[in-house]
């Protein structure tokens, strides 16, 4: 069975093995860019409440499993670390919830969107068409 990679740009792992968090800026315009530039350097990137290995909410949950069972490396963020990312995240994407899945500098969508496109076989034929590699 395949197994993807997820790297939490928040850190999802012991203090003295973490990397060091960066400061993330407090006003909207830096908040904002710091987003875009997350958004624009990972092919998938999810905004999410916990971590991969530990989700703080069923609908962050449900798709880090989603992404797992496709075999898709992504990032994620933490937006439970950051109020000023939790903030602006919403309104990066112009979407009020978390978690908020981006491929390829897009979004993409919500828990029921990704759901959705999963349920109906869509999600990784979505990706492999955005040049994503899934592990077979």
């Amino acid at each position: 069975m395949s197994r993807a990679t997820a790297r939490s740009l928040s850190g999802d792992s012991h203090d003295d093995f973490a990397p060091k968090k960066k400061d993330v800026p407090e006003g909207m315009e830096e908040v904002q860019a710091l987003i875009k530039e997350q958004v624009e350097s990972n092919d998938v990137m999810l905004y999410m409440k916990g971590t991969p290995s530990a989700p703080q909410c069923g609908f962050s949950m449900q798709t880090v499993r989603i992404l797992n069972a496709v075999g898709v490396d992504y990032a994620s963020v933490n937006v439970l670390d950051h109020a000023a990312i939790r903030d602006g995240i919403k309104v990066y994407g112009d979407w009020p919830t978390i978690p908020q899945l981006y491929v390829k500098g897009e979004f993409v969508g919500g828990c029921d969107i990704v759901t959705t496109m999963f349920t109906e076989g869509e999600f990784d034929v979505f990706l492999k068409d955005q040049g994503i590699k899934l592990d077979e």
